[in-house]
């Protein structure tokens, strides 16, 4: 029996073959592009059907003709809500499309949070008059820290809104929350909740909300953690998140945590791979199993553990066509066994730098503990430079 993957993260092709052969299960993904998953599929046994991936009837066309179709995977943002619906569609396994529709719109879960009091300030329309500033102003459908500003008065806000470009969503404003940002990883299903872990998250200072670094498992306290492990369970409940991964992004304010964003999926760049690096397992055969309509196993087992996880990305110090890396042959001299995970090739320009589309590759190492990975792989990532024209 087969499951299609309706588009990927850039990284998991690999993990989620693995997760599906264990399974007894057949694994095909549809894509528009393969040169996005260029790293993996040099190594990954994936069956790749070529199909714009934006075109609903072609997705629709492609899918009739898997004679055995067991399960649909959509485990990125642009495809989450024609994933939803083609699952419907076709009677299989999958999130309500109504739910995943309010998870993709900020604002929405903003105010259903708000609602509850989980959230201290709610999102409005950007172009609203507004005064209560410093605000973040973002793309109500954006991914990859795109579109994303903060704004200290109306001119800047007025600014803002007048060079924003095609949006996925619309342009809202949010309250600027101050403190560490962190990313619960978690898993659902039927309601019940798992937390996975919690990720440190870096950002520039360049650019304010452009992720740099990562590292896992972080070291709460046990009155801490178990106050991450009922907040974020309340929090997906109220989203109305019944089912699948969750990265959810919050800050740790001085009155505790605060969400930024809910991506109701596995957490992207390598944030799977960390998990199945730290917890010791293929978390990906959850992924695989609730395509299925089963309930994962890792909602209830327990893991037998592995090193911390850290990765650090890679940006040009400005836009440009890029020749290749210098540093990457001098990687084993530092400790943590670091790897290289090129998302970009030789001949690829690099057009802007404020947001992830910048970034060219990653580097990821181990570490006892979150915090040795972490500064690891920040050493690491210091000898890799990108060579641009």
């Amino acid at each position: 029996m087969t499951v299609v993957l309706l588009e990927a993260l850039s990284f998991g092709l690999g993990r989620l073959a693995d997760a599906a052969a264990s399974l007894g299960r057949r694994l095909v993904l549809f894509t528009g592009d393969r040169s996005i998953y260029r790293h993996e599929l040099r190594s990954s046994p994936v069956e790749v059907v070529d199909v714009d991936t934006f075109d609903a009837n072609a997705c629709t066309t492609a899918l009739s003709r898997v004679s055995d179709l067991a399960g649909l995977i959509s485990s990125t943002d642009t495809w989450a809500i024609p994933g939803a619906r083609l699952a419907a569609d076709f009677g299989l396994p999958g999130p309500p499309v109504e739910a995943v529709r309010t998870l993709r719109d900020k604002a929405r879960v903003r105010q259903l949070l708000h609602a509850r009091g989980l959230s201290r300030g709610t999102a409005v329309d950007a172009s609203a008059a507004l005064t209560d500033f410093p605000l973040v102003v973002k793309d109500s459908a954006g991914t990859s820290s795109r579109d994303v500003s903060l704004v200290h008065s109306a001119e800047e806000l007025r600014a803002v809104l007048s060079s924003a470009g095609p949006l996925k969503g619309r342009l809202i404003a949010e309250p600027f929350l101050a403190g560490p940002v962190y990313s619960a990883e978690t898993l659902t299903w039927a309601g019940q909740t798992r937390l996975l872990g919690v990720s440190s998250r870096q950002l520039s200072r360049e650019f304010r909300f452009r992720e740099e670094s990562a590292a896992f498992p972080v070291a709460f306290g046990d009155k801490d953690s178990e106050v991450l492990r009922a907040w974020v369970a309340e929090v997906l409940a109220v989203a109305g998140h019944e089912r699948g991964f969750a990265h959810v992004e919050f800050v740790l304010t001085g009155a505790g945590p605060e969400l930024v964003e809910i991506n109701a999926r596995i957490g992207g760049a390598l944030v799977g791979e960390a998990l199945c690096r730290s917890l010791g397992t293929n978390v990906y055969e959850a992924m695989v199993q609730m395509a299925l309509g089963a309930r994962p196993a890792l909602l209830d087992s327990p893991v037998p553990g592995g090193p911390a996880v850290a990765f650090s990305l890679i940006y040009p110090a400005r836009p440009g066509r890029l020749r290749g890396w210098s540093g990457l042959d001098a990687l084993s001299a530092y400790p943590g066994d670091p790897e290289w995970y090129p998302t970009a090739a030789a001949g690829d320009t690099i057009t802007a730098l404020p947001d992830q589309r910048a970034c060219t590759g990653l580097v990821l190492v181990h570490g006892d503990t979150a915090e040795l990975a972490a500064h690891r792989a920040l050493a690491a990532a210091a000898s890799i430079h990108p060579l641009i024209d």
